[in-house]
C-alpha cells in the first residue's frame, strides 16, 4: 500500500499509539472532520502527542508520531465518532502544508533498520524471560499477546508490543516512541520491566508476610479453643479469663465513684471482647489497672495533735516560726472541720534554707505521706496531665503516677523547684499546674490518659521557689507564699550545734567520738569559711572536719585531733571570705549598699571618682538598665541640689564621672542602689569620706523621695554578716522591719530616711579642716529605729 507524503494528523491527548497496535478513538463532533477527511485519504492518518490542553498548533506536536490506518468508523448520536486504528510505522512530521480546518502535514516514514547478532538475541531472551517473571508474580498479560512474544523475534517490534503492556506513563511512552534505534528502544524497555518485576517480588513478599501471619493467627486461634476445651474437661480455669475475672474483682474493691465505675465496667466488657493478641487488648487492660492503682476513697488518718506537730516540727529545723506556725493553723482548723480543703503553700526563699526538707517534716508531722517531684527543666505538658491513650506506650502525668505510689489520696506533695519550669513546643507545664494548684478546680483535676475527674483538694501542696519573678502571675496568685529569708549568724550556730553536728557525725562512723568543736570554731567557721544565707556550705565543711577526723583514728588510733580557730586553715585551708567593711577604712567615694540576690542578701560597694572631662557618665559592673536609670537619676539628683551640698553646680560641665560597682562579672539590677550611688556622688564632690561600716538601700526619685525596696530581713542579716553597725532604711520600710527578729537587730543602729540630706548626715564624716565646701548640708531628720529587746 502506497504512502502518501502528505497526510491529515490527529493530535492525541494522553495516549501514545505504537506501530502494529490496536487502538480505539472516541472523537468529538468538532475534531471528526480531519477523519473523514482521512478516510477519503485512502483510510491512513497520522497520530502524533500534544501537550497542551487545547488549540494545540503545529509547533507545540511531538515531531514523531505514528501512521495508523482506520480499520471502522462508527457514527455516534451526538455527532462524533468511534474509530478503530492500527498502527503500521512510525513517522518524522517535516512541515504543516495546512493547519485549518484541521492539520495536513508533510511526513517521512521511519522505518526500524535490521539488527541481528548476539546482543539482539540476548536483549530478546532476557526480555522474555522477565515477562514470564512477572507472569509469575501475577502481571496479569492477555494469551494472544504470550503467544505473539513467544514468536517475535524483531527487538523493535518486541520492544513496541513490552511497552504497550507495561503500562507506562504516556510520557515515558512517547520517550520509546522517539528512539529509533530498535536497540537502544529495547534497552530503554527492559529497564522499566526489570523496575516493575522488583515491585511485583516486594509485593509477593509482603503478600506472602501477611499470609504467613495470618495463617499463623487463626492456628493459635485454633490451639486457644482446644486448649480451652481441654481445661474445661479438666476443670482447670482459662488464664485469660482468670485475668479478666482478677481485673473485674480489683475494679469492684477500688471504690471507685459511680461515675468512674461506669466507665471500668464499660472497658471491661470491651475487654472481654477483644483478641488477647490484638494491640488495643494490651492498651485496655493497662488502662483498668491504673483505675484501679489509683487510691480513689483511700488516705492516711491526719495526726490532729498539735503538740505533737510542734514536737516535730522543732526537732527537724530550728527558727521559722511563721512556716510552723501555718502548719499548726491547718491542723487546727482539720479539728474544727474534717473536710477542709488542702492548702496550696509556696516556699520561697534562697538555696539551702531547708525548704525541701520542710516538706518532709510536714508530712511525718501530720502522719501522712509525702511524694517530692522536681519541676526544674520541665518542659512537656504531659508530664503534669498525661498523654492521652491513642499514644503508644502513654501514662498518666506525674500527678496521678505519684499518687498511685503513695497509695493514699491526702499525701503532702511537693513540687520542688517551680521557679524554674521550662516551656517549648510540647506546652508550658506551668500553665497545666494552674488546674493543679487552684482549690476551686482541682476537685475534679482530668488527666489525659485517665480521662476522669479525679478529686486533689484533699493533697496539701506545698511548692518551692529560689525567686518570684519567673512564675506566672496567674500561677502566683494561686499559691499562699511564705519567705524563708535566711538564718543569722546566731540561728546558723544553734543548727550546727542542734543538727548539723551530730548529723555529720552519724553519717561519717563518729557517733562515739566526740569532735571537741567550740562555739568559737563554728563561728569562724561560719564568718571566715561560708557567705550564704542556708546552711549548705556550712554542712559541706562540717562534713569535711568529721572526714579528717576519720582519717585521723584511722591512721593514728584514737589520737584526737584538735580542731579550734587557729588549726582550721590547716584542716580547711586559708580563709575564704573577710569582713570586707570592718577591715576597710573610710573614703571618698566609696558608699556600702544593701542588695537582694537569689542566695540571699549581700552588699555592694558603689565607686565613684571623677576626671577632667565634659561633663559624661561612665558606667561599668554589669549593671542592668534598671541600675543604670538609677545612676543617672542619682547623677541628676544631686547637680539639682548640688547648692544644698554645698557644691559648686559649675563643676559638673568641666568633670567626666565614672560610677562603678565591683564585682564586674556579676549581673547587678534593680533601683535599690538608687540612695547608694547618690550618696557615692555627694561624697565624691564634696571631699567627705563616707563611713564603711554604715550601709543603705532605698531607690532614689528625681525630686530626692525616698522610696521603699523588698528583702528587707535578708539585707539586714547580709549587713550583720560583713560588720556593718549602722543601717539606713526607707522609712515606709518601718513596717517590714517588725518582721525581722528582735535578737537580729540587737547591735545594730537603724535609721529610717526619707530624703538624701537624712543620709548625708549619718553616712557621711565630718568636712576635713580647710576643705569645706561653699556651704554644709543640711542635716536632715533620721528617725532612729528601737530594738525591744
Amino acid at each position: 500500500m502506497s504512502v502518501p507524503t502528505t497526510l491529515p494528523i490527529y493530535q492525541m491527548r494522553e495516549h501514545v499509539v505504537f506501530p502494529h497496535m490496536v487502538f480505539p478513538l472516541f472523537v468529538n463532533a468538532e475534531r471528526v472532520g480531519v477523519i473523514e477527511e482521512a478516510m477519503q485519504r485512502d483510510h491512513q492518518i497520522g497520530l502524533a502527542l500534544c501537550g497542551l490542553e487545547q488549540n494545540c498548533s503545529f509547533g507545540a506536536l511531538n515531531p514523531i508520531g505514528t501512521l495508523c490506518e482506520i480499520r471502522q468508523m462508527v457514527r455516534l448520536p451526538d455527532g462524533g465518532a468511534k474509530v478503530i486504528v492500527e498502527g503500521t510505522s512510525r513517522i518524522r512530521l517535516v512541515a504543516a502544508v495546512q493547519e485549518t480546518p484541521w492539520l495536513l502535514a508533510q511526513i517521512e516514514i521511519l522505518e526500524d533498520e535490521p539488527c541481528s547478532g548476539l546482543v539482539a538475541e540476548a536483549l530478546v531472551q532476557s526480555v522474555n524471560a522477565l515477562l514470564k517473571i512477572a507472569l509469575a508474580y501475577g502481571r496479569p498479560l492477555p494469551a494472544d499477546v504470550i503467544q505473539m512474544i513467544d514468536q517475535i523475534d524483531t527487538p523493535g517490534r518486541l520492544a513496541d508490543l513490552v511497552a504497550v503492556y507495561l503500562g507506562l506513563e504516556f510520557s515515558v511512552q512517547q520517550k520509546v516512541l522517539e528512539t529509533l534505534d530498535p536497540l537502544e528502544r529495547l534497552k530503554e524497555v527492559y529497564l522499566h520491566l526489570t523496575t516493575e518485576v522488583q515491585k511485583l517480588q516486594v509485593h509477593g513478599e509482603v503478600q506472602s508476610e501477611v499470609t504467613k501471619r495470618l495463617g499463623k493467627t487463626q492456628k493459635e486461634y485454633l490451639l486457644r479453643e482446644q486448649m480451652k476445651q481441654i481445661q474445661e474437661e479438666l476443670g482447670d480455669e482459662d488464664p485469660r479469663q482468670s485475668e479478666l475475672n482478677e481485673l473485674r474483682r480489683q475494679v469492684g474493691e477500688a471504690g471507685m465513684p459511680d461515675h468512674v465505675r461506669q466507665i471500668a465496667d464499660k472497658e471491661l466488657s470491651r475487654l472481654e471482647r477483644i483478641n488477647p493478641a490484638s494491640p488495643e487488648y494490651t492498651v485496655a487492660r493497662t488502662y483498668l489497672e491504673y483505675l484501679c492503682q489509683v487510691p480513689w476513697r483511700t488516705g492516711t488518718q491526719d495526726n490532729l495533735d498539735i503538740g505533737h506537730a510542734e514536737k516535730v516540727l522543732d526537732e527537724d529545723h530550728y527558727g521559722l516560726k511563721k512556716i510552723k506556725e501555718r502548719v499548726l493553723e491547718h491542723l487546727a482548723v482539720r479539728s474544727l472541720k474534717a473536710d477542709t480543703k488542702g492548702p496550696i503553700i509556696c516556699f520561697v526563699g534562697p538555696p539551702g534554707v531547708g525548704k525541701t526538707s520542710l516538706g518532709r517534716s510536714i508530712a511525718r508531722a501530720m502522719g501522712r505521706k509525702f511524694i517530692r517531684i522536681s519541676l526544674g527543666g520541665m518542659k512537656d505538658e504531659a508530664e503534669i496531665r498525661g498523654h492521652r491513650r491513642t499514644y503508644i506506650g502513654a501514662l498518666p502525668g506525674r500527678i496521678i503516677r505519684e499518687i498511685c505510689r503513695a497509695e493514699a489520696d491526702n499525701p503532702v506533695f511537693m513540687l520542688d523547684e517551680v521557679d524554674k519550669i521550662g516551656q517549648d513546643f510540647r506546652g508550658d507545664p506551668a500553665s497545666a499546674l494552674l488546674e493543679v494548684l487552684d482549690p476551686e478546680q482541682n476537685f475534679s483535676f482530668t488527666d489525659h490518659y485517665l480521662d476522669v475527674p479525679y478529686d486533689l483538694s484533699r493533697v496539701m501542696f506545698i511548692a518551692t521557689a529560689n525567686i518570684l519573678d519567673p512564675i506566672p502571675h496567674a500561677l502566683r496568685d494561686r499559691m499562699e507564699v511564705i519567705s524563708l529569708p535566711g538564718y543569722s549568724e546566731e540561728e546558723k550556730l544553734r543548727i550546727a550545734f542542734d543538727y548539723l553536728i551530730d548529723k555529720q557525725q552519724e553519717e561519717n562512723g563518729l557517733s562515739g567520738y566526740h569532735l571537741g568543736l567550740t562555739e568559737d570554731t563554728i563561728r569562724c567557721l561560719i564568718r571566715d569559711y561560708t557567705r550564704e544565707a542556708g546552711v549548705r556550705g556550712l554542712e559541706r565543711h562540717i562534713a569535711s572536719l568529721c572526714r579528717k577526723v576519720a582519717k585521723q583514728i584511722v591512721q593514728k588510733g584514737d589520737t584526737p585531733l584538735t580542731i579550734n580557730r587557729e588549726t582550721l586553715s590547716q584542716l580547711l585551708g586559708p580563709r575564704r571570705f573577710f569582713s570586707s567593711v570592718a577591715e576597710e577604712e573610710d573614703r571618698i567615694g566609696v558608699a556600702t549598699g544593701l542588695a537582694w540576690t537569689e542566695a540571699g542578701g549581700d552588699i555592694i560597694f558603689v565607686e565613684a571618682t571623677r576626671m577632667e572631662g565634659k561633663g559624661i557618665l561612665t558606667l561599668t559592673g554589669s549593671l542592668g538598665e534598671v541600675m543604670q536609670e538609677s545612676a543617672r537619676a542619682a547623677l541628676s539628683f544631686v547637680r539639682a541640689q548640688a547648692s544644698d551640698f554645698g557644691i559648686d553646680p559649675a563643676i559638673f560641665a568641666s568633670q567626666d564621672i565614672h560610677i562603678h560597682v565591683p564585682s564586674g562579672a556579676i549581673p547587678k539590677d534593680g533601683p535599690s542602689a538608687g540612695v547608694t550611688m547618690a550618696t557615692a556622688l555627694v561624697s565624691l564632690f564634696t571631699g567627705r569620706a563616707a563611713r564603711r561600716d554604715v550601709a543603705m538601700t532605698g531607690e532614689l526619685t528625681l525630686s530626692g523621695r525616698i522610696l521603699p525596696v523588698g528583702g528587707i530581713k535578708e539585707k539586714v542579716l547580709a549587713a550583720r554578716r560583713a560588720g556593718v553597725t549602722t543601717i539606713l532604711l526607707p522609712a515606709k520600710n518601718m513596717e517590714h522591719l517588725e518582721e525581722v527578729d528582735p535578737p537580729l537587730v540587737k547591735n545594730l543602729k537603724i535609721f529610717f530616711v526619707e530624703d538624701i540630706p537624712s543620709i548625708i548626715h549619718v553616712a557621711l564624716l565630718a568636712v576635713p579642716d580647710g576643705k569645706a565646701g561653699r556651704r554644709a548640708s543640711r542635716p536632715g531628720d533620721a528617725v532612729p529605729f528601737s530594738s525591744p529587746v
